[in-house]
């Protein structure tokens, strides 16, 4: 029981405050470690496929290894001092892990700029939050890049972490955040990454298709609930879930996709380089700046519908530890 409700006040606490930069957060840790382990396990393995397989194996299991075993000794440590001080700590660890108000506090800064006629400014402010490039973007695409980012990580950033705080707390919702941040990282198919990141992007995979499948379900219930295009929504994620080359990217993009009545993804640039990519969706009207709130919305209650039916489950006693 205690952990429900150290993860309800979590996520709470992650809607009020999001993400102050202010704050050091445990993602920009694991973010240093990465990097300082690789420049470390580059120079320690041959610059060969398979001394690059080995070095980034080696960087996978050392990152999941902390992540998880530092926040599960802090918080027995805490516990031996006053079981009150362990509490308050795994709620801050459940506050640190979704990404809730940030996901929608960083696309509706696009939208602003956006809606006012402000390309310019709405282009800078895209770039803080995808990889591909975004200077020649048009008004369509600017908004079209933003309603995928919002879908995307309603599941890498919303539901999936909290499954694993509801199936195993924040030490679990910490491995997941530093796979999901070694994916985001070093996961890339490129001359770079291609073998040292190979892993992190399997790992990746495979903690994420389980999150995935719920979230695309969850959303699609979260589109009849707000009276967007349910139906079309199902359809569209039946029909279009596997256009990406990741086995999970596209099942909330589809749904979002099919919810709007817009077509999402597609070709783009990606560091002066066109990559072609499926298009997700039907084109039955263009996307628009207007488009960002709604894929907003739809996020803001597939996490709510999420968090009801992890905790739920915990209630019920389906999870015993």
């Amino acid at each position: 029981m205690e952990m429900v409700w150290a993860i309800l006040y979590g996520y709470l606490l992650d809607l009020l405050l999001g993400d102050p930069h202010w704050l050091l957060h445990p993602v920009q840790i694991m973010g240093w470690g990465i990097s300082g382990g690789e420049k470390r396990l580059r120079h320690m393995f041959p610059a060969t496929p398979k001394g690059e397989l080995a070095a980034g194996a080696v960087l996978v299991a050392g990152m999941v290894l902390l992540s998880f075993f530092v926040p599960l000794g802090l918080l027995y440590a805490a516990g031996l001092v006053h079981p009150a001080l362990r509490f308050g700590l795994e709620v801050l660890f459940c506050y640190q892990i979704p990404a809730t108000k940030s996901l929608r506090t960083e696309s509706m800064r696009v939208y602003r700029p956006l809606k006012s006629g402000d390309l310019p400014q709405a282009r800078h402010y895209l770039s803080w939050i995808v990889g591909r490039d975004t200077q020649h973007l048009d008004e369509e695409h600017v908004a079209k890049a933003a309603v995928e980012t919002v879908a995307e990580n309603t599941s890498d950033g919303i539901v999936a972490p909290l499954f694993y705080l509801a199936l195993g707390g924040a030490p679990l919702g910490f491995f997941y955040k530093a796979v999901n941040t070694m994916d985001s990282m070093i996961g890339y198919k490129n001359e770079t990454y291609l073998y040292f990141g190979r892993v992190a992007a399997k790992l990746d995979d495979v903690v994420n298709w389980i999150p995935a499948v719920l979230s695309a379900w969850l959303m699609i219930a979260a589109a009849f609930l707000l009276g967007l295009d349910g139906h079309n929504a199902r359809r569209i994620y039946k029909r279009d879930h596997k256009n990406h080359s990741s086995p999970n990217s596209a099942r909330t993009e589809s749904v979002c996709a099919g919810a709007l009545d817009v077509q999402l993804a597609g070709d783009a640039f990606y560091f002066g380089r066109l990559v072609h990519k499926p298009t997700i969706g039907d084109p039955i009207r263009p996307v628009t700046a207007q488009d960002i709130p709604l894929a907003c919305r739809l996020m803001n209650l597939t996490s709510v519908l999420s968090l009801c039916l992890f905790l739920a489950i915990r209630l019920v006693g389906v999870l015993p530890w």
